[in-house]
């Protein structure tokens, strides 16, 4: 499947470790969707990790962090307790149709079969993009008359049940030369401070005079009780 990531995401160094590693390692939490004539049109990757049972025990950093502990729960042979989410990706030509809200059952449902009850997401808010100077925190309590978010992939979680916890804000980390930023972006980038880039969360921080900058993308934890399902 044609991956339509920005190109600076594609730079975040734990996911870049970890991740071609989940199909070996975790092949049963890896789910693909496949077209009428089998072409994978979207896909779910998830990992199972140790968890206390707190919501303090979801870390700040997000998507990173339980990537680098489902991989290390594993390497020490302790058994998951829990699954994370760690990416729902669909080919631009199927979004629309409720094939996201589709994905997320079916994750799901591979959890409650796998023997786990709780689901965890460090979920991109879909809609956060078009308003990057827009705290997180101030972003994720909007909603709709109906009570529901205003966001569009966090109203589909919190439709199914998704609890929203808390923001996890620094739940991925890009870091590059001014150079590397700009072939990722197409922009000069000649003066330091925030500046927006084309969907990312929050702005970039760059720094001229370190010839370097920074892009501290926040989440939004989000837990699925799937003994409620």
């Amino acid at each position: 499947m044609a991956d339509t990531w920005p190109a600076f995401m594609l730079e975040d160094p734990i996911v870049n470790a970890f991740f071609g590693r989940l199909p070996e390692q975790f092949p049963e939490y890896q789910i693909v969707a496949l077209s009428n004539n089998d072409t994978v049109i979207a896909k779910v990757h998830s990992i199972p990790f140790v968890w206390s049972g707190e919501d303090g025990d979801l870390p700040d950093r997000g998507l990173d962090a339980v990537l680098a502990r489902g991989f290390a729960d594993r390497g020490n042979g302790r058994a998951g307790t829990a699954v994370s989410l760690l990416e729902a990706h669909i080919d631009p030509r199927f979004r629309g149709g409720g094939l996201s809200g589709r994905l997320l059952d079916v994750a799901a449902a591979n959890a409650v079969r796998l023997g786990q009850s709780d689901l965890f997401g460090p979920v991109r808010p879909t809609g956060k993009d078009a308003e990057p100077s827009t705290a997180m925190s101030d972003y994720v309590m909007r909603t709709r008359t109906d009570g529901l978010p205003t966001d569009a992939w966090l109203r589909t979680h919190v439709r199914r049940g998704g609890r929203i916890v808390k923001v996890c804000p620094a739940s991925m980390t890009i870091s590059g030369s001014l150079a590397q930023w700009r072939t990722w972006t197409g922009l000069p980038l000649k003066t330091s401070g925030h500046v927006e880039v084309t969907g990312a969360l929050v702005p970039v921080c760059v720094s001229v005079e370190q010839d370097h900058a920074v892009y501290v993308e926040p989440n939004i934890w989000v837990h699925h009780d799937l003994r409620k399902s």
